[in-house]
């Protein structure tokens, strides 16, 4: 056993991993190198220098990284060591992970169910004690819905916060690398280590002055704040959907995929009741809940995969297995090897979303669906801003700029509990649709904090399964968010799932 892993960790790991299959590639030996070093885990579309980075795909599988994310180097500079990859959705396209043409990985509370994703093998590995923490990326939900799934701590950053420098470009616009953790404690300062501008990403930048501390006093972090929260009412109507006009049989399959969406959507029962547990404990910690309406809500589904699956045809578009990747034995001319290796290459869901993308980005389309697409952001963008405020801290704030000024905004993460396979699965098109509470964050740039309602009963709910809600806050507010769970959390500790041991200090 490698000397700096804690005595009778290698069992564990390997008891652990025979059940969830959360890595794709573990180094026990990574340790020896680093005495003392805290180990993580990276998601396998984030490059580690040495480790592969097959992004769950057929057509990357036999590849190493020849260099290393800026956050991972960030890490790393502080004593910490990489120890594994993790198991993913194929180029992060999934809900489940079960979409990773490498392995299939479990979720630790019950090992018929998914783990979620895109990230669920990370989000497995915190969960089952294997690693203290892991990184992840999150295009529409990828930290956050798997950390409800297993029941972890998962932070979504503001887009920019964090350097994408490393990560294999999905949806460009959407995606940042974040945080699963064990606890709000680490979470915290993990993203404290990997936050700030990057000279090797563009889109990265520091906090702007004004905005919240990530640190604070200690006791500031019980501050009391206001939360806002979408009453039932509120849900019913954002899971609502108007129809686009049709005839005759066109405008029945119109009606019959909104209803099916708007299905989808619905709160079950135990994460319903989970959700109005957090309520009532935020209140008694006295924090402030006001209800309010996010129109646009309804809308982020249909623009999130508009947006994702266009950029999604452009980036994956470098694929072609000519310079790197999988390639088949034999191919006429290099048209027929790049067919021949995406065929063979690409997973059923990708496959589906590029040819999506490249459908929305059609000569004529453009209008039609790409850029009301954008628009329909912008105006999402704009709803989140009128209650939390917008990045420029410059500017002054008044309470009147917004019918209720909220520091957060509360929802729910899933509209079920981890799903079953088989008959108990979702359907491909019920995944989608259930985004609705995590892709607009994404379509904002807003940074999201998804935290278990914790203690038994509900917040471990029947069926043994944890319930996951999430705070959305102002872009670069995630000090606060933090500040608020990491009272909850104080409160009403976060359950673990049976078998679970904790090798990690909590300093």
């Amino acid at each position: 056993m490698a000397s700096s892993l804690p005595e009778g960790y290698l069992p564990y790991f390997k008891a652990w991993e025979e059940k969830i299959g959360a890595f794709i590639e573990f180094k026990d030996d990574v340790a020896e190198k680093a005495p003392g070093a805290l180990p993580f885990a990276v998601k396998d579309n984030i490059a580690v220098k040495g480790f592969s980075i097959s992004c769950g795909s057929k057509l990357l599988a036999p590849m190493k990284s020849p260099y290393t994310a800026t956050v991972v180097q960030k890490l790393e500079a502080l004593g910490n060591t990489v120890i594994g990859k993790t198991n993913m959705d194929e180029f992060g396209m999934g809900s489940s992970t079960d979409n990773s043409a490498i392995k299939r990985t479990n979720n630790p509370w019950d090992q018929s169910r998914v783990s979620g994703g895109s990230s669920g093998g990370s989000a497995a590995a915190v969960a089952a004690g294997l690693v203290p923490y892991a990184l992840g990326s999150d295009t529409g939900g990828s930290i956050r819905q798997p950390a409800a799934f297993c029941g972890v701590v998962g932070l979504k950053p503001t887009y920019g916060a964090v350097s994408r420098f490393g990560l294999v470009a999905y949806a460009s616009s959407l995606e940042t690398i974040g945080v699963l953790a064990d606890t709000t404690k680490r979470c915290r300062a993990v993203f404290a280590a990997i936050r700030g501008g990057d000279p090797l990403d563009q889109t990265s930048q520091d906090a702007p002055a004004g905005a919240p501390a990530l640190y604070r006093e200690v006791n500031d972090k019980n501050t009391p704040r206001t939360i806002g929260v979408l009453s039932p009412e509120a849900i019913a109507k954002a899971i609502s959907s108007e129809l686009a006009a049709g005839n005759g049989d066109e405008e029945a399959a119109l009606q019959e995929a909104a209803k099916a969406a708007a299905q989808a959507a619905v709160l079950e029962d135990e994460v319903a009741r989970g959700f109005e547990l957090a309520k009532t404990r935020l209140q008694a910690l006295g924090h402030t809940l006001v209800d309010i309406e996010i129109p646009s809500l309804k809308y982020g589904v249909p623009a999130y995969y508009t947006i994702a699956t266009a950029e999604a045809s452009a980036n994956l578009a470098r694929f072609d297995s000519i310079r790197y990747g999988l390639r088949p034995d034999w191919a006429e001319n290099p048209d027929d090897l790049i067919d021949k290796a995406r065929d063979a290459g690409f997973g059923p869901e990708v496959k589906l979303r590029i040819l999506l993308g490249t459908f929305v980005l059609r000569s004529g389309f453009q209008d039609r669906y790409y850029l009301r697409a954008q628009r329909i952001r912008a105006g999402i963008r704009r709803n989140f801003e009128a209650y939390l405020g917008s990045s420029d801290y410059a500017a002054p704030q008044s309470p009147n700029d917004a019918p209720h000024h909220c520091d957060a905004i509360l929802l729910p993460v899933f509209p079920t509990r981890a799903f079953g396979r088989g008959d108990l699965c979702l359907s491909p098109f019920a995944q989608k649709a259930a985004d609705l509470y995590t892709c607009c964050a994404n379509l904002a740039g807003l940074p999201a904090l998804a935290f278990p309602v914790g203690g038994n009963a509900v917040g471990c709910s029947e069926g043994g399964l944890p319930v996951g809600v999430q705070l959305i806050g102002r872009a670069f507010a995630e000090g606060t968010l933090l500040d608020i769970v990491d009272a909850y959390e104080s409160a009403h500790p976060f359950p673990h799932p049976g078998g679970y041991k904790s090798f990690w200090s909590q300093s």
